[in-house]
């Protein structure tokens, strides 16, 4: 999968961005560019979905008939779309608790799950990824209201990685050559346990008291990169997230 946000969009953390990108003989591509490599890569089961300047999303279809161990999902519904990896153990009772059909899938309970929180939930969103069971991992786009929101489960059956592009937009995939490609220096592996809001920043689902902290990376070149992120066992945040119903996805973008 591959999701492309402007960068007015996004506000990703600063430390991803590493000046040896602008150094070296390899640069960092324009979106564009990294769409085209993409759709390349999967001339015949891929498609992609453009919103303006503000976001591209782009699918790989899985095989017809072929099992895979990394399933892959596609759904959209009511202005919010959601590329989906892996699978959830629970799905069948986070169905039930949220009222829906025994036939939705992972990706479209992601969405009425952010749909649902962020305009009335009773949750906090770190309490409700902590509460999916399996090896995940999601982007979902609210292209309605400009949001972005995308987690990595903590058991490391998927991976994800993001980077900035040449013209500062944030570039997430799963496929780490495309990051590398279109990026350059200026990637990381996608935290794991932990989850990205536009507007909320990155915290750890796992450890939400905490702060997370960027950890320098030097490649094989000794050239300094996007920096890795850590939770920070030693300092907390400086208020307790709410519990209740004010305290919905919405609420915890504006923190």
């Amino acid at each position: 999968m591959l999701a492309i946000f402007h960068k007015a969009f996004a506000h990703p953390p600063e430390e991803l961005n590493s000046p040896a990108s602008y150094n070296g003989s390899k640069k960092p591509k324009h979106p564009e560019e990294t769409l085209t490599d993409f759709l390349s890569h999967h001339p015949h089961n891929s498609f992609s979905m453009g919103f303006g300047h503000a976001a591209v999303l782009a699918y790989v279809k899985p095989d017809q008939g072929s099992y895979s161990k990394h399933p892959r999902l596609f759904c959209g519904f009511d202005d919010i779309y959601c590329l989906f990896l892996g699978s959830l153990n629970n799905l069948c009772s986070l169905n039930k608790q949220y009222g829906l059909t025994k036939c939705t899938n992972e990706a479209m309970f992601v969405i009425e799950a952010y749909r649902t929180l962020r305009d009335r939930g009773p949750y906090p969103a770190d309490q409700v990824v902590k509460d999916l069971d399996g090896s995940f991992a999601f982007v979902v786009y609210d292209s309605k209201g400009g949001n972005v929101f995308a987690a990595l489960g903590s058991d490391g059956g998927e991976q994800l990685y993001w980077g900035i592009a040449a013209d500062g937009s944030v570039v997430i995939s799963d496929e780490l050559e495309v990051i590398k490609e279109g990026c350059a220096k200026s990637f990381a592996p996608f935290p794991k346990g932990c989850m990205f809001h536009s507007e909320g920043g990155l915290m750890s689902f796992e450890h939400p008291m905490n702060k997370m902290k960027a950890m320098p990376r030097v490649d094989s070149e000794g050239a300094m990169c996007g920096a890795n992120f850590k939770v920070d066992k030693y300092t907390r945040v400086n208020s307790i997230p709410r519990v209740g119903s004010e305290a919905n996805w919405t609420d915890w973008a504006s923190h």
